[in-house]
């Protein structure tokens, strides 16, 4: 496996990240883990398995989780309309629950969205009344329900208020209580609130970049930034306005513990009914698919089928990953912003694939000799 170990180092060695943790595993096994870099470029902090980062979207796969489990429990049906449950709903009566699940709705995605706000304001922050300004302002739905796939972080939030409306509980306690407690993950390494974390690796945009002139457009860079280090402009504490969307916070081995979850037949979070359709592509109107499940990207390497999903924003970035043919699972995290699916578990999983297949034909060769 030197040449993943490689490829990581090399991120950092070329400046791209200060840090970065990949995994490699099985449903029973971490295969591979390595780390390397600074979780703290000011203090030079040596990065470590105890630090965790903002996982952004990859929260969604939290929330539909969450939905299909309210919907295995028929307090839901993923064929209900949204208005349904929710009467002020603005973007027509007949968008489903499935439709939001699947960024088939038309549901705007405001860009640029203010984002963030610092841990120093968390306790007075509105989440309620910061959205509701927002879908005031983009009432008009962007296409009919399953006309066409458009990613939307609005939608996600919609999908917050179902579950906290349909349980009574506060969205980040169903998520604790029927998702992170359910995998025996401590509040240490998962969960939404920074106080109750172990060290969080400290969120930098790259200072001389492209991204960095434009980053002032979604966020006041002097209230939410520091001052620069060498290359690297660090984030002050933060946290993601939109929980059901991004707002998971945890370390890169929780998220093995999860993806773990899934993979087994006797899944604890869903029945194998329920898990076969969070990874089943869904289709529009017209019967083109969308290479979207529910919450899951559909893609393939090298002639293997994946799920995945991708989370990015300031100061964050990070992939996760299930290959079910092989039973195995990826994941990897950056302390630099990413802004787009860039799939480098693509380049990492890539090489573990072409070891394996390497070794096996050495291995028939000599069988055969």
């Amino acid at each position: 496996m030197q040449e993943i170990q490689q490829l990581i180092e090399r991120e950092v060695k070329a400046g791209k990240t200060p840090s970065v943790q990949y995994y490699l595993f099985t449903k029973d096994e971490i295969l591979e883990e390595f780390r390397y870099g600074l979780a703290d470029v000011e203090k030079k902090t040596t990065v470590t398995a105890d630090h965790s980062y903002n996982a952004y979207s990859v929260t969604k796969t939290f929330t539909a989780l969450a939905i299909l489990q309210l919907a295995e429990r028929k307090i839901l049906n993923l064929c209900d309309c949204v208005v349904d449950h929710l009467p002020n709903f603005p973007y027509g009566h007949t968008v489903t629950i499935r439709h939001l699940l699947n960024h088939t709705a038309g549901v705007p995605n405001p860009i640029p969205l203010s984002w963030i706000h610092l841990s120093n304001e968390h306790c007075s922050f509105n989440a309620a009344a910061f959205f509701k300004t927002i879908i005031d302002k983009y009432k008009k739905p962007k296409a009919k329900p399953g006309e066409r796939f458009a990613y939307s972080n609005l939608g996600y939030i919609f999908l917050g208020q179902i579950i906290e409306k349909l349980t009574g509980k506060r969205y980040e306690d169903y998520i604790n209580e029927f998702i992170i407690d359910k995998l025996s993950i401590d509040s240490s390494e998962l969960g939404f609130e920074t106080t109750v974390l172990s060290r969080q690796a400290r969120g930098c945009h790259k200072r001389f970049s492209f991204t960095n002139l434009i980053l002032g457009l979604f966020i006041d860079k002097r209230k939410y930034m520091d001052k620069a280090v060498g290359n690297w402009k660090p984030f002050k504490p933060f946290y993601v306005n939109g929980a059901p969307y991004g707002g998971l916070i945890g370390k890169p081995s929780a998220f093995v513990k999860y993806i773990q979850a899934l993979l087994k037949s006797n899944c604890q979070l869903l029945s194998s009914q329920y898990t076969k359709l969070l990874f089943q592509e869904y289709k529009l109107n017209n019967g083109k698919k969308t290479g979207m499940c529910i919450s899951w990207f559909k893609g393939e390497l090298n002639g293997r089928t994946y799920f995945a999903h991708a989370g990015g924003g300031g100061g964050y970035y990070c992939e996760i990953r299930i290959y079910p043919e092989h039973n195995i699972g990826s994941v990897v995290f950056f302390n630099r912003t990413g802004m787009t699916d860039e799939r480098f578990l693509d380049k990492v999983d890539a090489s573990y694939f072409a070891e394996i297949e390497s070794s096996t034909r050495a291995d028939n060769l000599v069988y055969s000799l």
